[in-house]
């Protein structure tokens, strides 16, 4: 595996060779795919059911992406923690930051599942605004919320192995359950057989089912990994949750903005919604799709500022930003190319297909902008830079997002509004990123960030 000090030795510091950043990537990026893959394939099951069972998939979808989203410092923050002592040279300190990242994912998890279950109803009726919508989001996020602390064990055995250059190993565990919730997915919800299926729910089923293989995976590779004591250390807890708040601040100031639009959504009608759901599952997908060279770029950076390189991982920063721009033209072009034969992949039902028409625009031309910004995010997030993030993201959503959002309810603006939201929000985001890119600012070296 790389260190730190090898990082040096491996080319001039001006200069990161682009098979390091491959190595990492390229594993990564199935990794990355495979949630919101899956996600789109549960979409395309859950679309034969009709628009009022996507439009309520897309409601419990959205409150169940909470779990993963705002609580992203479980992967995130472990990775920039883990790769800094890495890059150090103190390996079993790296892989301690897993261990005591695993306790706070248990703890976690379970009060997300408590509350989860209490607050279910109210959530998915205030949400739904039609009952058949808001009662069959209810029972699927029920269902669903019995694999949070699954989840987030999975985030943070990503956070780790990330951190520590291994994203082999994660591949395979997120791919076999994903993999097999996939398999599951299609017979849960339309039977087999004599069998009539469960339905809506069975898809909420079939999560629960792939993400007990994937936690159970990742608990054994932390046991093999040999971090020494598994005991919680809560001075380790504390400073991990230290970082944690900021980045739970900035994943709220996503959420704020995804639920608004989902909830506007649904005002508009279940056409109009389950349209918004289909490019929204896209967009997530192409998020983390682009998002991969940013993955290798947090454990790379990390690793550097801890062995002291700062030349390199500012060399680093702006090759990955250059990757991001290159992916997001190319993701862009493809999309746009594919407006009249992907959306009937999802939906059959001719009205949300005329729904999607609206969204599918925005979303094929934000994709350059996309490609930056998350690039640079990776950069930032692998130097610990995490409270200019949670600032100017809370500043994108509350100038660039929220205000489209709500207007195009007051004002009738439909999807366009919508989705003109979002196009505000990844503006802002991307001058506030280059701005701190050129700065240099976050390029602070040592074991841990001041």
């Amino acid at each position: 595996m790389t260190s730190g000090p090898h990082l040096e030795a491996d080319g001039p510091p001006d200069r990161v060779p682009a098979r390091a950043v491959l190595r990492l990537a390229a594993p990564a990026l199935p990794v990355l795919a495979a949630e919101p893959l899956y996600l789109l394939v549960d979409t395309a099951v859950v679309g034969r059911l009709g628009a009022v069972s996507l439009a309520a998939l897309a409601v419990a979808g959205v409150l169940f992406a909470q779990v993963t989203s705002q609580l992203t410092f479980l992967s995130y923050g472990t990775t920039a923690r883990a790769a800094r002592l890495h890059g150090a040279g103190r390996r079993a300190d790296a892989v301690g930051e897993g261990v005591q990242a695993t306790w706070l994912a248990l703890a976690v998890g379970f009060l997300v599942l408590g509350v989860g279950q209490l607050v279910a109803g109210p959530v998915t009726r205030a949400l739904g605004d039609r009952p058949e919508i808001a009662g069959a989001a209810e029972s699927w996020l029920r269902i669903a919320l019995l694999g949070a602390p699954l989840v987030l064990v999975t985030l943070a055995g990503n956070g780790w192995m990330r951190g520590v250059q291994n994203t082999r190993a994660p591949l395979v565990f997120v791919l076999a359950g994903n993999g097999l919730s996939a398999l599951a997915c299609p017979a849960l919800v339309h039977g087999v057989g004599g069998w009539e299926g469960m339905g809506l729910v069975g898809s909420a089923t079939a999560n629960v089912i792939g993400q007990s293989l994937s936690a159970t995976l990742f608990l054994g590779a932390l046991v093999r990994a040999g971090a020494g004591s598994i005991r919680p250390r809560p001075a380790v807890l504390v400073e991990q949750l230290a970082l944690g708040r900021d980045l739970l601040a900035r994943s709220l100031a996503f959420q704020a903005c995804f639920l608004s639009a989902a909830a506007v959504a649904t005002r508009f009608g279940a056409e109009d919604a389950a349209a918004h759901q289909v490019v929204l599952q896209l967009w997530n997908f192409m998020a983390l799709v682009l998002d991969a060279v940013a993955i290798a770029a947090q454990s790379l950076v990390g690793a550097a500022l801890g062995a002291g390189a700062g030349a390199r991982a500012r060399a680093l920063a702006v090759q990955v930003t250059r990757y991001g721009l290159v992916l997001g033209v190319g993701f862009g072009v493809l999309f746009a190319a594919l407006v009249g034969v992907l959306p009937p992949v999802f939906t059959p039902d001719p009205a949300v297909l005329a729904a999607i028409a609206v969204p599918w625009w925005f979303f094929a031309a934000l994709q350059p902008i996309a490609g930056v910004v998350f690039a640079v995010d990776g950069v930032l997030l692998g130097a610990g830079d995490a409270a200019y993030l949670r600032t100017t993201t809370l500043l994108a959503a509350v100038f660039g997002f929220l205000p489209l959002i709500w207007a195009s309810l007051g004002f009738g603006w439909g999807l366009a509004g919508i989705w003109s939201g979002l196009a505000g929000f990844m503006l802002v985001r991307l001058v506030a990123v280059l701005a701190r890119l050129r700065s240099g600012r976050w390029a602070v070296v040592g074991v841990q960030r001041p």
